[in-house]
């Protein structure tokens, strides 16, 4: 297969990593042409991951995404969810025809509140049969560090997933495959909500032993989301557990870890950043901002019960002050 990445992130980094590492050339989409001649003459990301370098002859690096499209089999997309429609924007659905793609988008788009499938499929009338997703507990931090690390594959056809999963399994990753396409996209959408807090209850200052009874009670309230959402969708008859490495694991490793921007992000606002300072002091993508409107957003049709997210959701984006909001967490853990 020959591999596109959409996106020159650090996961999208980190991603190049590890096909390259195993071999493989890689068509990569960089948007900014200075990003790409540093690449070319330095062999690593000025960016994101600086320590990894790249034998160029394995990078087939371009702006022109048309290029990279028409040159690739399987597509990453790589990058933050808010901007994937203006990555796309100058595709058809022609081009896409006969691809496969890989979500490594852990947000929902939020112009239509839709996971990346939907849109794929209402703009490109792109077939799910054909979409496959790369989630799981793995910091691209730790990528570049080749620490062993998990990624989870989700498709339809366990096959087909299978398939493309082998070419990103290597000595420090190991690779699992399951079919809940739309519960681990959820999952990670959720899991950054509940990041986020982390963040904030850290920065008001509650200690390891409310933070473990948080993200206890986090995990069931992501387990309800994802039941209430499956019995909703075309997936009904499927059932899965909510406690393997993809949705639980996740969610651990993204509320703990120094890694995660989420948890990072969240601990400014608890530390009184107002929402605008802490974006600007992080000067990357935290998704659990945009994705806590989103998820509240679309509860109003699937109903299910999720008040800690939507607290985090008041806090901000309602103004609640965040030691006022953790209040009413406190009353509703167990």
């Amino acid at each position: 297969m020959r591999f596109g990445i959409i996106g020159s992130g650090s996961w999208a980094t980190a991603i190049a990593k590890i096909l390259t590492d195993n071999g493989n050339t890689v068509n990569w989409w960089v948007r900014n042409n200075d990003t790409i001649a540093y690449i070319e003459k330095r062999r690593h990301n000025p960016h994101y991951l600086s320590s990894t370098y790249f034998n160029h002859a394995q990078l087939q690096l371009s702006s022109d995404i048309q290029a990279v499209v028409t040159a690739s089999d399987v597509l990453v997309i790589a990058v933050p969810s808010a901007y994937v429609e203006s990555s796309l924007e100058t595709l058809s659905a022609q081009q896409l025809s006969n691809k496969k793609i890989v979500s490594a988008v852990k947000g929902i788009l939020p112009s239509g509140n839709r996971l990346l499938n939907d849109y794929l499929s209402e703009t490109f009338a792109f077939p799910l049969e054909n979409y496959f997703t790369l989630l799981g507990p793995c910091h691209a931090e730790e990528i570049a560090a080749e620490k062993l690390s998990y990624l989870t594959f989700s498709g339809q056809q366990p096959e087909a997933t299978a398939a493309i999963a082998a070419y990103f399994k290597t000595d420090y990753l190991n690779t699992v495959v399951n079919t809940d396409v739309m519960g681990v996209q959820y999952a990670a959408v959720l899991k950054n909500i509940y990041a986020l807090g982390a963040g904030i209850a850290h920065g008001l200052e509650y200690g390891d032993n409310f933070l473990s009874v948080y993200i206890a009670n986090s995990a069931n309230e992501m387990e309800v989301f994802l039941h209430q959402s499956n019995d909703k969708g075309p997936f009904a008859e499927q059932s899965h557990n909510y406690n393997a490495s993809v949705y639980l694991g996740d969610l651990l490793v993204t509320c703990y870890s120094l890694h995660s921007r989420n948890r990072t992000f969240g601990n400014m606002i608890g530390k009184g950043y107002s929402v605008k300072a802490a974006q600007l002091e992080l000067n990357m993508v935290a998704e659990g901002y945009n994705a806590s409107k989103c998820i509240f957003t679309m509860n109003h049709s699937i109903h299910a019960a999720i008040p800690i997210a939507t607290i985090i959701y008041e806090i901000l984006w309602e103004q609640v002050p965040a030691a006022q909001g953790f209040k009413k967490i406190e009353s509703l853990l167990r």
